[in-house]
């Protein structure tokens, strides 16, 4: 897998060998080598900037950090979230096409600012518990607007198992590189216990002011498996 062995050995999927896993933060930078050691293989960071009235030094990937991760041997994969539900800016997918259009434009900015790879998707999220009919109605005019500007094949949803299914059926996310995948980043939440078996990555450990997720670099992270060799990361998709 490529860019995957650094931190977990070679990996190919059987019933007994754990999945690599990538982790994601956004409070700011957890240094490569603390990222390493706590045996991730890698990132999954955002292409998109703080929302008003809060400063996420992760948010957005950079160049020099890039380069860092790189260096040592970890890969990187792209979301964008800049919105969320009872944040200062409201959640990303209730934009419409137009939003699309534009969170689209600054997503590809940023994704190719930071040395993103020119084939590489980007995860656009749907960061809370939606029914079909708001998928019909709201989100998915979104994902077309964004589909509009970077292409269907560059377009990947982070999003509980529901809205996952739902943008492989209408066509609006690309294919993995490995059969039978789509870009779908998977969260547990509102996934009732159940993991699509095309998602190319699971997010097992969301971490919550309740529940917190393990300690890398001194901040907290959430835990995502890698389901699939091709995931989206940077270094398959130059």
């Amino acid at each position: 897998m490529a860019g995957l062995g650094a931190a977990a050995g070679p990996w190919m999927p059987t019933a007994t060998a754990a999945a690599p896993t990538l982790i994601d933060f956004a409070m700011r930078q957890i240094p490569a080598r603390d990222i390493r050691a706590a045996g991730h293989s890698g990132v999954i960071n955002y292409v998109s900037t703080s929302r008003p009235g809060s400063s996420m030094g992760a948010k957005p990937i950079t160049l020099p950090y890039a380069r860092e991760l790189t260096a040592a041997g970890l890969v990187i994969v792209s979301n964008y979230q800049y919105g969320k539900p009872g944040g200062t800016a409201p959640s990303d997918f209730t934009r419409g096409y137009a939003g699309g259009v534009a969170d689209a434009r600054t997503a590809w900015s940023l994704h190719t600012a930071a040395g993103g790879g020119q084939s590489a998707p980007i995860f656009f999220s749907v960061d809370e518990d939606i029914d079909r009919n708001t998928w019909n109605s709201v989100a998915l005019p979104w994902f077309r607007g964004i589909n509009s500007v970077i292409g269907v094949q560059r377009t990947g949803i982070y999003a509980g198992i529901n809205p996952c299914q739902w943008a492989a059926a209408d066509g609006v996310i690309g294919r993995s590189q490995s059969p039978g995948h789509v870009w779908a980043w998977q969260t547990r939440s509102w996934s009732r216990g159940q993991i699509y078996p095309a998602a190319v990555l699971y997010q097992r450990v969301v971490s919550t002011a309740s529940n917190p997720g393990p300690v890398v670099g001194g901040l907290e992270v959430d835990v995502n498996d890698v389901l699939a060799q091709d995931c989206g990361q940077w270094n398959m998709h130059p």
